[in-house]
């Protein structure tokens, strides 16, 4: 016990002094008109500059949905709209682009930022609600020519620290996609079972200690300590993995925190359940002849996204699909570290 509370003073220790400036004051990039300089400067040493989001395999997406003017296209993720952007510049003016996105703070900010650069609601129509409602918005338009879904996480959510996405920076632990919705991840961890969680960890993110995570965790709640903040789960996890060999023990620290927050995020805004439902709505919401890219970001999603595609081609639903995945560049990955895990699958519906 005595070694225990040694540990927490320790951590406690480097926070004294200098407290760090609060996330709008710490970043430059958030003011994007004022200090250009700064954004190109942190773009150059392969980062992603704080409040922004940089579009993952735009070429490599136009070249395959070929846009032509007068079409109608979807994005299933409006995020910082820079996928969206670059699809409506191949419409040229012609045809309609729409979008969903469940975030309100971010979806807000990002109509209006396209708006003010000449995108605005002759062309886009931004409907805050969850992808997996394609089939209401394609009845409604009459299907898409083509489409788009991004599942990853925007940028902006996982550096603001209110969001709870990231373990590197203190903040509560919501990880919610809109924080108006549902239960956070600190919520969800009052009320879960030490072999439920266990479950969720193994599902969503393939976590080796899963077990010793999740006894953990309801231990901890057990004796009436909320684990409602990033630093405490995070602390907590490297209390949990303590045993492990010091030459491995950062590193193994660090992914583990990656997945089990990964888990969290998935739990809380049931990701496989939306993205099996969109995918068992995508053939009737495209048009004969219509195309849809998908880019995965972690193995679960990856593997629901093949199975439907594959199963969709064998049923003669698409005429074509991706047997195989397409990856960023690795001029891209150098130059923006989030694009390395992306996977990008595609289909073409039969006519």
């Amino acid at each position: 016990m005595e070694q225990n509370t040694e540990k927490v003073h320790k951590r406690r220790v480097r926070y004294k002094g200098k407290y760090p400036r609060k996330y709008e004051e710490k970043y430059k990039e958030l003011n994007p008109e004022k200090y250009k300089e700064t954004i190109a400067h942190v773009i150059s040493k392969g980062n992603t500059p704080a409040g922004m989001h940089i579009s993952i395999m735009v070429k490599e997406i136009l070249d395959f949905l070929q846009i032509k003017p007068g079409e109608t296209g979807f994005d299933a993720t409006l995020g910082y709209g820079g996928h969206t952007k670059a699809m409506m510049e191949c419409l040229k003016g012609e045809g309609h682009m729409y979008a969903t996105d469940v975030d309100p703070e971010e979806s807000a900010k990002t109509k209006k930022r396209l708006a003010e650069q000449g995108f605005g609601e002759d062309i886009l129509t931004v409907k805050l609600q969850n992808f997996c409602t394609i089939d209401e918005i394609a009845e409604e338009i009459g299907g898409f020519d083509f489409i788009l879904a991004d599942l990853g996480v925007s940028s902006m959510q996982i550096d603001n620290p209110k969001r709870g996405f990231s373990f590197r920076a203190d903040g509560p632990l919501d990880l919610r996609l809109n924080q108006e919705k549902g239960i956070s991840a600190a919520e969800r961890l009052d009320e879960i079972s030490r072999e439920e969680l266990a479950g969720m960890l193994y599902e969503n993110s393939d976590e080796p200690y899963c077990e010793e995570i999740a006894k953990a965790i309801t231990d901890e709640i057990r004796k009436g300590n909320r684990v409602d903040t990033t630093t405490k789960l995070r602390e907590l996890i490297a209390d949990t993995l303590d045993f492990l060999p010091e030459k491995e023990k950062k590193d193994t620290i660090r992914k583990t925190c990656q997945r089990v927050f990964q888990a969290l995020r998935i739990d809380v805004n049931r990701e496989f359940e939306v993205l099996y439902e969109f995918m068992e709505k995508l053939p009737d919401a495209l048009k004969p002849g219509g195309r849809v890219a998908i880019l995965t970001f972690h193995s679960g999603e990856d593997k629901l996204v093949k199975k439907a595609l594959k199963a969709g081609y064998k049923a003669g639903i698409y005429s074509d699909y991706a047997k195989d995945v397409i990856r960023p560049s690795a001029q891209e990955c150098a130059q923006n570290g989030r694009a390395r895990s992306t996977k990008m699958r595609w289909a073409i519906k039969a006519r």
